[in-house]
Protein backbone atom coordinates (compact mmCIF):
# COMPACT_ATOMS: atom_id res chain seq x y z
CA UNK A 1 0.00 0.00 0.00
CA UNK A 2 2.62 2.26 1.12
CA UNK A 3 5.07 1.57 -2.03
CA UNK A 4 2.03 2.59 -4.39
CA UNK A 5 1.47 5.34 -2.91
CA UNK A 6 5.12 7.00 -3.07
CA UNK A 7 5.08 4.97 -6.61
CA UNK A 8 5.10 8.49 -8.57
CA UNK A 9 7.91 10.07 -6.66
CA UNK A 10 10.19 7.86 -7.87
CA UNK A 11 8.84 7.71 -11.90
CA UNK A 12 10.92 10.09 -13.61
CA UNK A 13 8.16 10.97 -16.11
CA UNK A 14 5.56 11.83 -13.04
CA UNK A 15 8.03 13.80 -11.65
CA UNK A 16 8.46 15.39 -14.57
CA UNK A 17 5.43 16.21 -15.21
CA UNK A 18 4.94 17.66 -11.65
CA UNK A 19 7.99 18.91 -10.69
CA UNK A 20 9.31 20.72 -13.80
CA UNK A 21 5.31 22.19 -14.56
CA UNK A 22 5.98 23.52 -10.93
CA UNK A 23 9.76 24.49 -11.39
CA UNK A 24 8.93 26.96 -14.65
CA UNK A 25 5.43 28.10 -13.13
CA UNK A 26 7.57 29.13 -9.97
CA UNK A 27 10.41 30.61 -12.26
CA UNK A 28 8.42 32.38 -14.84
CA UNK A 29 6.22 34.03 -11.58
CA UNK A 30 9.23 35.62 -9.49
CA UNK A 31 10.94 36.54 -12.60
CA UNK A 32 7.79 38.63 -14.17
CA UNK A 33 7.34 40.18 -10.54
CA UNK A 34 10.94 40.98 -9.84
CA UNK A 35 11.15 42.68 -13.39
CA UNK A 36 7.95 44.22 -13.46
CA UNK A 37 8.76 45.55 -9.67
CA UNK A 38 11.93 46.85 -10.64
CA UNK A 39 10.91 48.93 -13.66
CA UNK A 40 8.05 49.71 -12.59
CA UNK A 41 7.59 51.10 -8.51
CA UNK A 42 8.29 54.46 -8.11
CA UNK A 43 7.70 54.20 -4.17
CA UNK A 44 6.55 52.49 -0.72
CA UNK A 45 5.07 53.69 2.01
CA UNK A 46 3.37 51.91 5.38
CA UNK A 47 -0.31 52.94 5.15
CA UNK A 48 -2.92 53.73 8.02
CA UNK A 49 -3.58 50.01 8.75
CA UNK A 50 0.88 48.82 8.96
CA UNK A 51 0.48 47.13 5.45
CA UNK A 52 3.48 48.50 2.88
CA UNK A 53 1.72 49.79 -0.15
CA UNK A 54 3.57 51.04 -3.56
CA UNK A 55 3.24 53.74 -6.45
CA UNK A 56 3.90 52.76 -9.62
CA UNK A 57 4.20 53.73 -13.48
CA UNK A 58 2.36 52.12 -16.00
CA UNK A 59 3.31 49.80 -19.17
CA UNK A 60 0.88 50.28 -21.36
CA UNK A 61 1.53 46.49 -23.14
CA UNK A 62 -1.21 46.58 -25.34
CA UNK A 63 -2.68 49.73 -25.05
CA UNK A 64 -6.10 49.88 -23.62
CA UNK A 65 -6.13 45.91 -23.39
CA UNK A 66 -3.13 44.98 -21.34
CA UNK A 67 -0.69 47.15 -18.77
CA UNK A 68 1.31 46.25 -16.23
CA UNK A 69 1.03 48.33 -13.11
CA UNK A 70 2.63 47.20 -9.74
CA UNK A 71 0.58 46.75 -6.65
CA UNK A 72 1.13 45.40 -3.27
CA UNK A 73 -1.75 42.70 -2.89
CA UNK A 74 -2.50 42.01 1.04
CA UNK A 75 -4.88 39.66 -0.09
CA UNK A 76 -5.95 36.77 -2.05
CA UNK A 77 -6.70 36.07 -5.74
CA UNK A 78 -9.09 38.93 -7.03
CA UNK A 79 -7.77 40.62 -3.55
CA UNK A 80 -10.60 38.99 -1.51
CA UNK A 81 -9.14 39.06 2.59
CA UNK A 82 -7.14 41.57 2.80
CA UNK A 83 -4.71 41.90 5.43
CA UNK A 84 -4.91 38.10 6.66
CA UNK A 85 -1.07 36.88 5.68
CA UNK A 86 -1.12 34.15 8.67
CA UNK A 87 -4.52 32.64 7.26
CA UNK A 88 -2.89 32.75 3.81
CA UNK A 89 0.23 31.43 4.99
CA UNK A 90 -1.12 28.33 6.27
CA UNK A 91 -3.99 28.08 3.89
CA UNK A 92 -1.14 27.40 1.53
CA UNK A 93 1.29 25.47 3.56
CA UNK A 94 -1.90 22.94 3.87
CA UNK A 95 -2.60 23.40 -0.30
CA UNK A 96 1.16 22.40 -0.61
CA UNK A 97 0.46 19.11 1.21
CA UNK A 98 -2.90 18.55 -0.48
CA UNK A 99 -1.39 18.69 -3.58
CA UNK A 100 1.75 16.79 -2.83
CA UNK A 101 -1.20 13.67 -1.72
CA UNK A 102 -3.27 14.33 -4.83
CA UNK A 103 -0.15 13.64 -6.85
CA UNK A 104 0.61 10.84 -5.10
CA UNK A 105 -2.83 8.91 -6.26
CA UNK A 106 -2.35 10.15 -9.31
CA UNK A 107 -1.61 6.82 -11.00
CA UNK A 108 -0.48 7.60 -14.90
CA UNK A 109 -2.11 10.74 -15.40
CA UNK A 110 0.45 12.77 -16.88
CA UNK A 111 -1.88 15.63 -17.99
CA UNK A 112 -3.37 16.03 -14.56
CA UNK A 113 0.26 15.79 -12.73
CA UNK A 114 0.61 19.21 -15.27
CA UNK A 115 -2.09 20.57 -14.24
CA UNK A 116 -1.04 20.11 -10.17
CA UNK A 117 2.43 21.42 -11.06
CA UNK A 118 0.41 24.47 -11.96
CA UNK A 119 -1.60 24.64 -8.71
CA UNK A 120 2.02 23.84 -6.71
CA UNK A 121 3.22 26.83 -9.26
CA UNK A 122 0.51 29.30 -8.24
CA UNK A 123 0.61 28.54 -4.39
CA UNK A 124 4.36 28.39 -3.55
CA UNK A 125 4.99 31.78 -6.26
CA UNK A 126 2.42 33.62 -4.03
CA UNK A 127 3.65 32.19 -0.59
CA UNK A 128 7.28 33.09 -1.17
CA UNK A 129 5.64 36.82 -1.88
CA UNK A 130 3.76 36.79 1.67
CA UNK A 131 6.71 35.43 3.47
CA UNK A 132 9.20 37.51 2.16
CA UNK A 133 7.15 40.92 1.69
CA UNK A 134 4.43 40.65 3.97
CA UNK A 135 2.12 40.73 0.29
CA UNK A 136 1.95 39.49 -2.97
CA UNK A 137 3.45 41.41 -5.82
CA UNK A 138 0.50 42.29 -8.86
CA UNK A 139 1.28 43.63 -11.87
CA UNK A 140 -0.89 42.47 -14.99
CA UNK A 141 -3.77 44.68 -15.30
CA UNK A 142 -6.01 43.49 -18.03
CA UNK A 143 -9.17 45.45 -19.98
CA UNK A 144 -7.88 48.97 -18.22
CA UNK A 145 -10.80 51.44 -18.38
CA UNK A 146 -13.30 48.91 -20.16
CA UNK A 147 -16.44 49.06 -18.58
CA UNK A 148 -19.74 47.33 -18.73
CA UNK A 149 -22.91 48.71 -17.42
CA UNK A 150 -20.90 51.84 -15.63
CA UNK A 151 -18.71 49.54 -14.26
CA UNK A 152 -15.21 48.68 -14.74
CA UNK A 153 -15.13 45.45 -16.84
CA UNK A 154 -11.87 44.01 -14.69
CA UNK A 155 -10.93 45.65 -12.06
CA UNK A 156 -8.22 43.45 -10.34
CA UNK A 157 -4.87 43.51 -11.29
CA UNK A 158 -2.78 39.91 -10.81
CA UNK A 159 -0.06 38.02 -11.33
CA UNK A 160 1.34 34.62 -12.71
CA UNK A 161 0.70 32.62 -10.19
CA UNK A 162 -2.92 33.90 -9.66
CA UNK A 163 -3.06 32.66 -13.31
CA UNK A 164 -2.08 29.09 -13.04
CA UNK A 165 -4.06 28.78 -9.82
CA UNK A 166 -7.18 30.36 -12.14
CA UNK A 167 -6.19 27.99 -14.91
CA UNK A 168 -5.17 24.85 -12.85
CA UNK A 169 -8.17 24.48 -11.02
CA UNK A 170 -10.26 25.33 -14.42
CA UNK A 171 -8.64 22.22 -15.86
CA UNK A 172 -9.14 20.53 -13.15
CA UNK A 173 -12.46 20.62 -12.88
CA UNK A 174 -12.77 20.13 -16.97
CA UNK A 175 -10.79 16.90 -15.98
CA UNK A 176 -12.85 15.63 -13.68
CA UNK A 177 -15.64 15.46 -16.39
CA UNK A 178 -13.70 13.57 -18.36
CA UNK A 179 -11.89 11.11 -15.86
CA UNK A 180 -13.92 10.77 -12.78
CA UNK A 181 -12.41 7.69 -10.85
CA UNK A 182 -14.91 5.00 -12.38
CA UNK A 183 -12.99 5.86 -15.29
CA UNK A 184 -9.37 4.89 -13.96
CA UNK A 185 -6.50 3.25 -15.87
CA UNK A 186 -7.28 -0.79 -15.34
CA UNK A 187 -4.67 -3.35 -16.17
CA UNK A 188 -6.01 -4.97 -19.38
CA UNK A 189 -7.55 -7.95 -19.11
CA UNK A 190 -8.23 -11.14 -22.18
CA UNK A 191 -12.06 -10.89 -22.41
CA UNK A 192 -13.85 -14.19 -22.43
CA UNK A 193 -14.16 -15.89 -25.63
CA UNK A 194 -11.59 -13.56 -27.34
CA UNK A 195 -8.25 -15.20 -28.59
Amino acid sequence: MLRSALANFFSPAALSCFLLTALLGVGLDQWTKVESFSRLKTGEWIDSHGMVQVSSDTYQFIPGWLHFHVTANHGAVFGVGQGQRLLFVAVSLAAVLFIFYLFSVSGRQRFYQIVLGMLLAGVLGNLYDRAKFSYVRDMIYALPGKYIFGREAFPWIFNIADTLLCTGVALMILHSFFHSPGNAEKPATAKPGRA
